[in-house]
């Protein structure tokens, strides 16, 4: 039963196995921004290969430095503007809380706070109590400054692991377009040797649907920044072009553009604007915010050829599962499965 093969044969399996565990352990810290580094290369490819190389001769080394510096001019510098803003805002929102601290708060609540239904004049009646106290107000400030502090180091780190990230994804993408050529035709081959016909149809499955979640995305976020621009210069919100920036990047995160357009109507508001305040947040709801409900699925499901449900059923559970990358692995998994689902059903065809 047992051929003087098979102890040679298990060792070789064995030893296999231990390599993908190995290669597997050393690759899952950054398994993020590498799996991003390969949706980016997916998705710019085409442009790459056919528009940028053959007008550098065929120059690869030179070609990967050019893409890898226009990624990183499109990705950090408006993050670098955004930055120097925030900073800027932190500075002025600092001098504008000072006098509070200096003399204390004002007697009366103000009416965005009073207002509120239900809860109004409970937070009339605290906002007396400590304005009346000096030492209510010192323990309030005392009780804020540790959650303030946390909250300022988990935003540091945040920032300074998204820098990180975003510098191994720039360093990946390099090699990916210099030898992309290479790659693509490896793995082409292996899907060929594993699944034959079908394993290359999945290869050209999942790029097909990388390609059309980042078409998705992008132009989803380039359309919600757009209309948002508009309507904050509408309305006369200061710094309109820099929140439009921050739309497009915040258009990624589902809650992100509503914290903008919801901040500028309470400016306004604050401002004794009510009318452009109304305006603001109805803009938000029915123009900014049905962009991302409208536009996102035609473009992910025109540039992918599959269903809307599966892209969304594929990026909310991706998300849930992966994070941030889940948003192009949820959709290119279903798709698969898809895939193979359709071909296993499919009845077979009369010879």
């Amino acid at each position: 039963m047992f051929s003087e093969e098979n102890p040679n044969r298990l060792a070789q399996v064995a030893l296999v196995a231990l390599l993908i565990v190995g290669c597997v352990a050393v690759l899952l810290p950054i398994i993020g921004a590498v799996l991003f580094a390969l949706v980016l290369w997916i998705s710019t490819w085409a442009f790459y290969a056919e528009k940028i190389l053959p007008r550098l001769g065929g120059r690869k080394s030179l070609g990967a430095a050019l893409m890898t510096v226009a990624l990183i001019l499109l990705m950090l510098v408006p993050m670098i503007f955004l930055v120097a803003s925030l900073a800027n805002s932190a500075d002025t929102l600092v001098e504008g809380i000072r006098p509070y601290i200096d003399r204390g708060l004002p007697a009366k609540a103000p009416a965005l706070l009073s207002g509120v239904p239900l809860i109004g004049s409970e937070i009339e009646d605290s906002w007396h109590r400590i304005a009346s106290s000096r030492s209510e107000l010192n323990g309030l400030l005392k009780q804020l400054i540790e959650p303030a502090r946390n909250l300022a180091l988990a935003t540091g780190k945040i920032a300074a692991n998204g820098v990180l990230q975003l510098a191994l994804v720039l360093f990946v993408i390099f090699f990916l377009y210099r030898d992309g050529e290479l790659i693509a035709k490896s793995l082409y081959i292996g899907a060929r040797k594993l699944g034959g016909d079908l394993g290359e149809e999945m290869v050209e499955r999942a790029r097909g649907t990388v390609n059309g979640v980042m078409v998705g995305i992008v132009g989803t976020a380039v359309a919600q920044a757009t209309v948002a621009m508009i309507g904050f210069l509408i309305a006369g919100v200061p710094g309109a072009v820099l929140l439009g920036f921050a739309t497009f990047f915040l258009s990624m995160i589902p809650i992100g553009p509503p914290l903008l357009w919801g901040g500028a109507a309470a400016w306004l508001y604050a401002q004794g604007e009510m009318g452009w305040a109304i305006f603001m947040v109805l803009y938000g709801l029915l123009v900014i915010s049905s962009v991302d409900n409208l536009v996102k699925p035609i473009l992910i499901a025109r540039g992918s050829g599959i269903s809307i449900l599966l892209i969304a059923l594929g990026m909310i559970g991706g998300i849930l599962v992966f994070g941030f990358i889940g948003i192009f692995l949820g959709p290119v998994l279903l798709a698969l499965g898809h895939m193979l689902l359709t071909r296993w059903t499919r009845e077979d065809e009369p010879a």
